[in-house]
């Protein structure tokens, strides 16, 4: 019988110590190419038999970035290229970098000038206009010609072949975190919030084949279990990311069921799979990338089906409310903030707004509110 406890060890081993999972890479005679945010087609590298390592910031000081940064730039984009500056990704073959905001822009140069020079930087400047045949034939080109560079710099082959091998095995991948998602709403005394979150973080470190069978082994053995009661109250998360430590703490000691997630680091990463019946493997990353919709970080006429979305999350999950992490200094969360305060206050549903840092280590405030939040679930529940 699988032992859950030593699961979850492992996979909170994997997702907190990146470095030794590229040295174990490494070791084993593979090249790793780091994937910075947000929505590069990791499947391109992994059909170049390369490994993709997520690289999402973290924990950690800010020295060498601040060169190239003003103060005021947000603290994930901050955290990568000084990931780059320290050597905590020393070893990398290359890095896929894209262009999805407006800080993502100035850090594409940054890293050019800086980190570049010792880790080939691997360039996507996808088109925001991602529905249209224009967009779609743009994107497909991009990602090609990505494919080309990476062929290049890493002296591999990519194949269209491959790339279809790729796409099963991450499509397997999507399917099996969403299932996981779903699952961690009925079993949150076993899965608190900071497993949920190591357990998909330990993807951006691992090869998704290696992770696509530990995830299998944990989806089976709770759904084994009897589900479990909630006893603390169950929410949707939405921000860019939600991995610091001393928040997923704070979140542990108040019970916080995460039945849902609209995270950029999360779901929305994994919420759309690859169409295998398109023929061209490129135009079919370029058809993903079209249906990735209800993203703020993506182009949409559409401007109230992102709120309406993120409501239905709460009400399709049975959630008492949702947690909002606010990244300081990211205009793009800012910006949609009082469509979605508007959106839930309609909906008669809490939304608790907290801001977030990934150089955090002090959540107070976060702990005031979610104990006045605990006690409006509770009465309510009454």
């Amino acid at each position: 019988m699988t032992d859950i406890k030593e699961l979850l060890k492992e996979f909170k081993h994997i997702a907190e110590n990146g470095r030794e999972q590229i040295d174990k890479y490494l070791a084993e005679g593979k090249k790793v190419v780091g994937v910075f945010p947000y929505y590069a087609p990791e499947e391109i590298i992994y059909a170049g038999g390369l490994v993709p390592y997520g690289v999402w910031g973290g924990q950690g000081p800010i020295d060498k970035a601040k060169e190239y940064f003003p103060t005021f730039y947000y603290s994930l984009a901050l955290r990568c290229l000084e990931m780059g500056l320290d050597g905590s990704l020393d070893g990398l073959s290359a890095s896929m970098i894209t262009t999805l905001d407006d800080t993502l822009r100035p850090f594409s140069q940054n890293y050019k000038v800086s980190v570049g020079r010792e880790i080939p930087m691997i360039f996507l400047n996808h088109a925001q206009h991602r529905k249209e045949d224009f967009g779609k034939t743009y994107n497909a080109k991009i990602f090609k010609q990505a494919a080309e560079r990476l062929e290049e710099v890493c002296g591999v082959k990519i194949t269209d072949e491959n790339l279809k091998k790729a796409f099963e095995v991450y499509n397997e991948n999507r399917a099996l975190k969403r299932e996981f998602v779903k699952l961690c709403g009925d079993y949150s005394k076993t899965i608190k919030a900071s497993d949920r979150c190591n357990v998909l973080k330990a993807s951006f470190h691992m090869l998704k084949d290696e992770h696509n069978k530990m995830l299998k082994e944990l989806i089976e053995a709770l759904k084994a279990m009897p589900k479990e009661e909630c006893t603390g109250p169950r929410v949707v998360t939405s921000g860019i990311i939600t991995d610091n430590p001393a928040l997923l703490e704070v979140l542990d000691n108040f019970n916080i069921c995460v039945v849902a997630d609209d995270v950029a680091a999360e779901s929305r990463g994994f919420k759309v799979d690859v169409d295998t019946s398109i023929e061209d493997p490129y135009m079919a990353l370029a058809d993903q990338f079209a249906r990735m919709d209800e993203d703020p970080i993506l182009y949409d006429p559409d401007i109230w089906k992102r709120p309406k979305y993120v409501v239905d999350l709460a009400l399709d999950n049975d959630a008492d409310g949702c947690l909002l992490f606010m990244m300081t200094f990211n205009d793009t969360e800012e910006m949609e903030y009082p469509s979605l305060k508007q959106a839930y206050e309609k909906a008669g549903i809490p939304l608790i707004k907290m801001g977030y840092d990934q150089q955090m280590t002090d959540f107070g405030q976060a702990k005031t509110q979610l104990e006045t939040f605990n006690e409006m679930v509770q009465l309510n529940r009454m």
